[in-house]
């Protein structure tokens, strides 16, 4: 009986041996391997910022040796396949986006931003926060655009407006955490509270905005010390002057990252703060930032930052992704390509103070609106580049181009005022842009105008910075009323154009902005809308790329 048992055994061992299915011997060290596998592993963090829409590949400007330098890049079926292959080397992955993701393009503004759901749904992103210009369309259909995203949406510092600027809970959960093998990574969000200046007044209403420090010691609390988070980090859109100043203030003690956006800066090495390190990966596309978190007995031990570019010849398109953006633009696609005109030059807006796109427009509301005095356009940083000329030699200028340059078509609007108020409204303008109080400097550039010439300290004395300013070649008389146009603001009061506060007999044209570049195209091409050196700065070059300063940074 014994002997039978001992054989039992002895052929019940072999088959183990044979097939896996009893293998003792090498559980503990499976086992082993497994646990070691838990303790020590890698985490991959992808961000997209700022696409604004815009989903095909394009020209994009690098700035090389001091000169620029164009590549292809960027596209959604292009970046999908670029996320796919960085996924696929990566241990564990978590993909981002941080917002400006509904405005920019004339197929988002034809849909109401519907047409962009599904392309990010099959993008597959695990979490995103809302941008500025999420409110393009209004709280409610900025409410329905995302809660219509199938990952999580978060943010710490928008608010529902109850009535007469009464605060009701947030919008939006305040953090999201991913959990891998028990480590958990916080991430709290934070858009821009200055929406209700920056875009028209009526975009955001029935929103409150705070500024983050209002609640970030709270909630960084919560992560570190309610939910045992090994790394936090602030995915911001607030641009990177502005999160560099909040890296900087004892509430974001306990952070270790910002992941930002806004102003399509390009961080290749993290600004080193006093609490926390902060990038911000570029836009429209053209660049995913990536950042690799070593896990080691539940802690992080190290990162590693790097700005990967998407180019879109290394990068096959998506096929799945290329058959949505054919579907979505196909009722629209004549419009979208039809040619409004060319350019001799190269056309794009990255140079903080005078580029080829704003010239343009100057030029044509100025062409437009022959009698005013001064003509006034906003410093936007959105639009892509366009160089490549097609069979004529030529640059063509699409209406989806105009779009992507003016994606709100508003109304051209007049109005008058004294010599006084330009020259305090020149001095605020400045300071928005160059402050040396990073918290106060505004997210866009210099803004451009025509009939105006300046000379400029940028990094001169707040309400000291203009040394030099001329109306028609003549200095400006402080009792004098000068006729100004700009573009209508939905919310701004009557007597409010392009910022100025006080503006006197204002009045809409009958143009509005797509309508005056259409015309001006018609009549004058192919334009060459090289700047005027309007305005000049003493001490920076005309090919400024930033307005951050004093942090070891540089755009390129």
């Amino acid at each position: 009986m014994k002997a039978s048992r001992r054989k039992f055994l002895s052929q019940l061992g072999a088959i183990g041996t044979g097939t896996g299915l009893l293998s003792l011997g090498s559980l503990p060290a499976e086992a082993e391997a497994k646990e070691k596998d838990k303790k020590s592993f890698t985490l991959s963090i992808f961000q997209t910022t700022d696409v604004h829409c815009q989903i095909h590949p394009h020209d994009e400007l690098f700035w090389e040796n001091d000169q620029a330098i164009y590549r292809k890049t960027g596209g959604y079926a292009h970046l999908k396949t670029f996320l796919e292959k960085e996924k696929a080397k990566a241990e564990h992955s978590f993909v981002i986006d941080t917002g400006d993701m509904f405005q920019g393009s004339e197929l988002s503004v034809r849909t109401t931003g519907e047409a962009m759901v599904p392309l990010l749904n099959e993008m597959g992103y695990d979490l995103y926060l809302p941008g500025n210009w999420e409110v393009i369309y209004y709280k409610k259909a900025m409410q329905h655009l995302l809660g219509s995203l199938h990952a999580p949406k978060i943010c710490a510092n928008m608010y529902h407006d109850l009535g007469e600027g009464t605060k009701g809970e947030l919008i939006f959960p305040p953090y999201h955490i991913w959990t891998v093998n028990g480590v958990k990574i916080g991430f709290l969000g934070y858009t821009d509270h200055l929406v209700p200046i920056r875009q028209s007044p009526n975009y955001s209403k029935g929103i409150i905005y705070t500024k983050p420090e209002e609640n970030l010691a709270h909630y960084v609390d919560v992560l570190r010390n309610q939910e045992k988070c090994a790394f936090v980090a602030i995915i911001a859109h607030l641009g990177l002057s502005q999160q560099i100043h909040l890296a900087n203030i004892p509430a974001c003690e306990g952070v270790d990252y910002i992941l930002g956006g806004d102003t399509h800066e390009r961080v290749r090495k993290p600004i080193q703060s006093k609490y926390a390190k902060v990038v911000e990966p570029g836009a429209f596309g053209s660049f995913v930032g990536k950042l690799e978190l070593k896990i080691q007995d539940g802690k992080v031990v190290s990162d590693h930052y790097e700005l990967l570019e998407v180019s879109a010849t290394a990068n096959k398109a998506d096929p799945k992704i290329s058959q949505l953006i054919k579907n979505n633009e196909g009722p629209f696609q004549e419009d979208i390509f039809e040619i409004a005109g060319y350019s001799t030059l190269p056309l794009y807006r990255y140079f903080v103070i005078e580029n080829p796109i704003d010239t343009m427009i100057l030029d044509a509301v100025s062409w437009q609106v022959p009698e005013v005095d001064i003509v006034l356009s906003n410093g936007f940083r959105f639009c892509p580049p366009n160089t490549t000329p097609d069979q004529t030699g030529n640059i063509p200028i699409t209406n989806g181009y105009i779009f992507d340059m003016l994606p709100v078509d508003s109304m051209i609007r007049t109005g008058k005022v004294t010599g006084q108020q330009i020259q305090e409204w020149l001095e605020k303008e400045l300071n928005n842009v160059f402050a040396k109080d990073a918290s106060k400097r505004f997210g866009g550039w210099v803004i451009k105008f025509r009939g105006m010439e300046i000379e400029f300290l940028a990094f001169g004395e707040e309400g000291q910075r203009v040394q030099k300013a001329l109306i028609h070649g003549k200095p400006i008389d402080p009792d004098r009323v000068y006729s100004i146009c700009a573009c209508e603001r939905d919310g701004d009061p009557d007597d409010m154009l392009c910022r100025f506060k006080g503006v006197m007999e204002t009045e809409n044209t009958a143009y509005t902005l797509h309508q005056a570049m259409k015309n001006y195209l018609a009549a004058n091409s192919p334009v060459s809308p090289t700047p005027p050196k309007s305005a000049v700065a003493l001490d920076a070059p005309p090919t400024l790329l930033t307005q951050v300063y004093g942090v070891d940074y540089q755009f390129k």
